[in-house]
């Protein structure tokens, strides 16, 4: 049987980066700015810090496809990039939908089978984009619990993620990127499989 590491085209990484992101836009839309300093499902950050990172992580999503690298030991500057994004310390939320548009333009714009340099380690660039859409959407739904809602992700969203999850996601990621796997009852459905095997708590 193929992996779905080995199984994944540019096409097929870009199309998961695209429904991830039209699902973490709808959690957006629920923010509010008396929600910003409440709590998420991450570790020591308030909403507010967790919308600063999600602009890191679409900046760095962006240059990937653009530079054909990424630096993990350099710390991104959000407002270092020439496209007018918005003040993201001010309205993260209106500055991460303009950067989410960006960044699946160019990603969208892509053509032909490449390789990114992650850390030095060259990764085909589906394989970059479909790790991306997996930290979307699951920031999405961060988002959408630290406003108090559950939105569980698109089941066959889920299931995709999940199973790629399973491939990339080893011990050497835990505790620093997510957190220990949580135990869920065998008639859990995908998307809180995703959710407790990123050490989430459904």
């Amino acid at each position: 049987m193929t992996s779905p590491v080995t199984a994944t085209t540019l096409s097929g990484g870009i199309a998961l980066l695209e429904r991830a992101m039209g699902y973490t836009l709808g959690a957006l839309q629920l923010v509010t700015p008396q929600d910003m300093g409440r709590p998420t499902p991450c570790r020591d950050w308030d909403l507010h810090d967790l919308l600063l990172h999600m602009n890191d992580s679409l900046l760095t999503m962006h240059e990937a496809v653009t530079t054909g690298h990424v630096d993990l030991d350099t710390n991104v500057d959000v407002g270092r990039h020439d496209a007018d994004y918005g003040e993201v310390s001010v309205d993260p939320v209106g500055s991460l939908r303009n950067r989410a548009c960006a960044m699946i333009g160019v990603w969208a714009a892509a053509r032909g089978p490449t390789e990114i340099s992650i850390a030095e380690l060259p990764l085909a660039s589906g394989l970059v984009a479909a790790i991306g859409a997996v930290e979307v959407a699951v920031h999405g739904w961060d988002v959408a619990r630290a406003c108090g809602r559950d939105r569980p992700l698109p089941p066959a969203l889920a299931e995709r993620l999940l199973e790629l999850s399973r491939s990339v996601v080893d011990d050497g990621d835990r505790p620093l990127r997510f957190a220990t796997a949580v135990p869920v009852p065998t008639s859990a459905g995908p998307s809180d499989e995703l959710l407790a095997f990123l050490g989430r708590q459904p």
